[in-house]
């Protein structure tokens, strides 16, 4: 296994993990920052405010886009587990 094979084998792990791990952060950051201007408008600084419908929008958002998490994630240990022979060798 070259320098190179170990950095494409990473680069493409990496690159898997914030395309399964984006769509829940990035819906979890949106409603967020939603609740932190309605915070900041009304004047209500309750800290348990914002767990909550965090909590519950990243898990509507794994259900909405989990056939899709789980399609890239097969996807990347196929291609991982079809290629290994030739990564060891």
């Amino acid at each position: 296994m070259t320098d190179q094979v170990v950095i494409s084998l990473a680069r493409e792990a990496v690159l898997t993990v914030l395309l399964v791990a984006g769509p829940a952060l990035g819906i979890g950051m949106l409603v967020g920052l939603i609740i932190s201007i309605f915070q900041a408008t009304t004047q209500i600084q309750e800290q348990t405010l914002t767990f909550v419908p965090k909590i519950v929008a990243v898990l509507v958002s794994i259900v909405i886009f989990g056939p899709w998490m789980i399609r890239i994630l097969v996807d990347f240990s196929e291609r991982l587990l079809s290629n290994l022979p030739a990564y060891i060798l």
